[in-house]
């Protein structure tokens, strides 16, 4: 992978060490401390909420873990690899085969099939069209959507749009899995299938989650709700995660 490689050093190793992460935004009277001094460890299989009023630094430390932005200072290791290290191609790859993402938005292409928008991370990894067919239907079946895979978001409802964009996020088999407000469009029912099946993907998959939310009955799906305050970590809670 160009340089690039990840180590899985199984359930007791940290997959996410971040020290000292800062992020600063803007220069003089205009400067925002986004980050301002994070420590954080996310072991491997974990599943962990952030939370905070707007402003607080969570979805920034999100974006960071993604690789979509880098810190202004310290370090941010995944599987041993230090990220802040790696170069703009590197860090593409470390996204495309280790990293799956899901939105509010859910950020489908309106005029392609549920099953167009699973395999779309598979064609950037060179894969012949069967293979990518066969990978994307698997997830959709995973998701229980393989019978609506030639329909466009547009004939599917809100849940089972989110759940192609999360087929979409496991096609390539990620060893973390980043959600932002994953429910914050769905109604509250829709919103706890969405997280019983997420909560599923962790335990029977053993997919590390980090999860950003603004909502407590969501936030306690997680086995660690961390909680963000102006930009540094407030509290870090173990709860008793729903089964």
């Amino acid at each position: 992978m160009t340089g690039l490689r990840v180590v899985d050093g199984g359930r007791d190793s940290p997959l996410v060490t971040l020290r000292g992460v800062t992020k600063v935004y803007g220069e003089g009277a205009a400067t925002v401390n986004a980050l301002a001094g994070i420590d954080l460890e996310v072991q491997q299989g974990d599943f962990v909420a952030f939370m905070g009023p707007s402003g607080s630094g969570k979805s920034t430390c999100l974006n960071v873990l993604g690789c979509l932005d880098l810190p202004s200072e310290g370090s941010y290791r995944f599987a041993g690899v230090e990220v802040t290290e790696l170069d703009l191609v590197q860090r593409a790859l470390l996204r495309r085969h280790y990293l799956g993402f899901v939105f509010q938005g859910f950020n489908l292409l309106p005029r392609t099939s549920a099953l167009e928008n699973v395999e779309l991370p598979l064609i950037y990894r060179g894969l012949s069209t069967r293979e990518r067919r066969q990978r994307a239907r698997e997830a959709l079946e995973e998701v229980g959507l393989l019978e609506w895979e030639k329909h466009t978001p547009a004939q599917l409802s809100g849940g089972q749009q989110q759940r192609v964009a999360i087929a979409r996020a496991l096609v390539s088999g990620p060893q973390l899995l980043l959600a932002d407000e994953p429910t914050g469009n769905l109604d509250s029912e829709r919103g706890r299938d969405i997280m019983e099946m997420v909560k599923k993907l962790n335990r029977d998959r053993g997919i590390t989650i980090v999860m950003v939310t603004h909502e407590a009955p969501i936030a306690a799906y997680a086995d660690r709700v961390v909680h963000f305050l102006d930009g540094r970590i407030e509290s870090s809670v173990v709860g008793k995660a729903r089964s």
